[in-house]
């Protein structure tokens, strides 16, 4: 057998392996998504991207959004939602909302620090961290309203976010201890805050786009990943990596963005059922996610995973080491505004 042919195989088998619960490779993952109502007479259509599957509960909103807006608009706007990445990668659809050829995404938290330092501050170690932090940092207009008007100069609002969890560890043998992470190569997310926390934590890892996951995770080319259980559980990795650290650093969000300028130009009746819609179903999505994170942890232990919880001490040095992270994107989030949050907040 050739090389090429051989290479394919693992290719195929790996497609196989990483199709979300509950979805067959053959089956179209979406059919269950399609609405029942024809969109084709909309006055007004808005286009929203996402890279990941509905079966995450954060990412289900864009269909929700889209069912809602349309009977309250009486059929005159069409929210065209587009997950599993059918409109590119993170990077590029960022590129086609600045140009308005995507007017929404659902952005990562982890990359849209790309596209303004001033999301990054939800990335930050033990700032925004848990479910109740997220909620009182969305309902406080004094730390949301900076937060949304970050990337303001390239013509982009964040109007809201849902989220995806707790950031921990999984990992294809056990981290109990930070020294024990230390062992171990994590993939990370192509985001320039992750980068920094990394190296300020001294332990190894590869920045790696996430379609590559799978076949690094089967041929050990990295044995650990940094992201949370509904992700970890909804896309299988819980078949390799069957180790799980709860450091509950950061929330997993999708940033809600959208084009200021084709936001602007939407008739204002039109304008205020969207918003309104995104800020109640957003609301509610949050809601489950915590759900969600409970249901997949207690899944993957029934399953055999084994879970640990990463020590209050290693936790604070977790934090300790990341002082020069904190001074480097204070600089660029601004100092004010991320020791308000973290006094707010109760850091």
């Amino acid at each position: 057998m050739s090389g090429r042919i051989f290479n394919w195989l693992i290719v195929l088998a790996l497609m196989v392996f990483i199709a979300p619960a509950g979805v067959s490779a053959e089956a179209d993952p979406l059919a269950s998504w399609t609405p029942d109502f024809d969109p084709s007479g909309a006055e007004y259509t808005y286009i929203l991207s996402n890279v990941d599957h509905p079966s995450i509960e954060g990412i289900a909103v864009g269909y929700h959004i889209r069912d809602k807006v349309w009977e309250r608009s009486n059929g005159r706007l069409f929210v065209d939602f587009r997950p599993l990445a059918q409109l590119g990668g993170e990077r590029d659809v960022l590129q086609k909302l600045k140009l308005g050829a995507v007017q929404g995404m659902l952005c990562s938290s982890v990359a849209a620090a790309n596209l303004a330092p001033g999301f990054g501050i939800v990335n930050l170690p033990f700032v925004v961290n848990t479910f109740e932090k997220l909620e009182n940092f969305r309902n406080d207009p004094e730390l949301f309203e900076p937060f949304s008007q970050a990337a303001a100069p390239q013509g982009v609002t964040a109007v809201d976010f849902t989220g995806y969890g707790s950031y921990g560890w999984a990992s294809t043998s056990p981290v109990r201890t930070l020294e024990e992470a230390r062992e171990v190569n994590f993939r990370i997310a192509e985001a320039p805050v992750n980068t920094d926390l990394y190296k300020a934590w001294s332990m190894k890892f590869t920045v790696m786009p996430w379609p590559d996951v799978p076949q690094a995770l089967q041929t050990g080319v990295i044995d650990g990943l940094d992201h949370t259980p509904i992700v970890c559980g909804i896309t299988r990795k819980f078949n390799i990596a069957r180790y799980f650290t709860q450091v509950d650093y950061a929330q997993g969000l999708y940033i809600h963005l959208m084009n200021r300028r084709w936001l602007d130009r939407l008739p204002e009746d039109l304008r205020n059922i969207l918003l309104d819609t995104i800020r109640e179903e957003s609301a509610r999505a949050r809601n489950l996610t915590k759900l969600q994170q409970e249901a997949q942890i207690a899944a993957a232990r029934e399953n055999g995973v084994t879970f640990f919880e990463l020590s209050k001490k290693d936790r604070e040095r977790l934090e300790e080491l990341a002082a020069p992270v904190y001074e480097k994107w204070g600089k660029k989030i601004g100092e004010d505004y991320l020791e308000k949050v973290r006094t707010r907040l109760g850091d």
